[in-house]
């Protein structure tokens, strides 16, 4: 959390000047000397890709479907973004301290505001001043609105066992994990139960990763950022049906909420034990 571009950037200057070489790499630089041209967005352009390939497979998409996005880094601030692109409705975003709810939905332009009020470590609070069909709950997590996807993109275990009974009261069938392992085990017996659909983050949240790979093979190729979505929403694609498919072949049918997060584990697992097979290791 907190880091960007220019911690990167100290980083790798740090580790070249103490280490005398710069074998190896490090993932997340400026892009006019290294980075690529969406690594800041990959993580939540690739969740909500992933939604609507999930979606998809239910005959259905995201436009015009009202999301709840927790947090307000880049992760959730992307996933609004291209929630938008899409033609969903995002209507939340949160902070330590609460969050924000505008019935209304946000746009780009709303978006940017939203940036400002953090750039200049403003409270959230202050949106309302300025549209005022919107509210900011103290003290508060937004799974109480009305809703039809949940991207919690704040931090590990922030949906709880009420939090969970919220949301399923609230009218959410899928869940899009932005950030680690955001629900508690309690709150994941809840969802189960309610055959709330999860993706999981090990799968969903894997953009951060397939950009630093592309990152690494792209090297002086300097993509376009539309070249870079494509490839992105590719590997998007590839890691949803591997998951899926590992589901299926181990007996989870693929209706059941627990698909993705089951296939995800075992899709993982398969790759990692064939390596080391392969290598000797066992």
């Amino acid at each position: 959390m907190g880091v960007g571009t220019r911690e990167m950037g100290f980083l790798h200057g740090q580790y070249r000047r103490l280490a005398g070489h710069s074998q190896g790499s490090f993932t997340g630089p400026r892009v006019n000397w290294s980075g690529s041209s969406l690594r800041t967005e990959a993580t939540g352009y690739g969740l909500v890709f992933f939604a609507q390939l999930m979606l998809a497979d239910m005959n259905k998409e995201l436009k015009g479907l009202r999301c709840a996005v927790s947090g307000s880094g880049k992760i959730a601030m992307h996933v609004l973004e291209k929630l938008i692109a899409y033609g969903a409705v995002p209507i939340t975003v949160s902070d330590a301290k609460g969050y924000l709810v505008d019935d209304d939905g946000f746009d780009f332009l709303k978006i940017s505001f939203l940036r400002d009020i953090k750039a200049q470590q403003r409270s959230l609070r202050d949106y309302s001043k300025t549209y005022a069909r919107s509210k900011y709950y103290d003290e508060a997590k937004p799974w109480s609105e009305r809703f039809d996807v949940a991207f919690p993109c704040a931090s590990q275990n922030e949906i709880n066992q009420s939090d969970a009974i919220n949301l399923v009261n609230s009218g959410c069938r899928i869940l899009v994990e932005g950030s680690n392992m955001p629900c508690t085990a309690e709150a994941v017996d809840v969802l189960r139960k309610a055959n709330v659909l999860v993706a999981p983050s090990m799968a969903a949240g894997v953009g951060g990763v397939v950009a630093g790979e592309l990152e690494l093979k792209e090297c002086n190729l300097n993509w376009s950022p539309e070249d870079f979505e494509s490839k992105l929403q590719e590997a998007m694609k590839q890691t949803y049906q591997r998951a899926l498919k590992a589901a299926t072949d181990f007996g989870y049918q693929k209706e059941s909420p627990e698909a993705l997060v089951h296939g995800a584990v075992i899709s993982a697992f398969l790759t990692i034990a064939s390596g080391m097979v392969d290598q000797g290791c066992v």
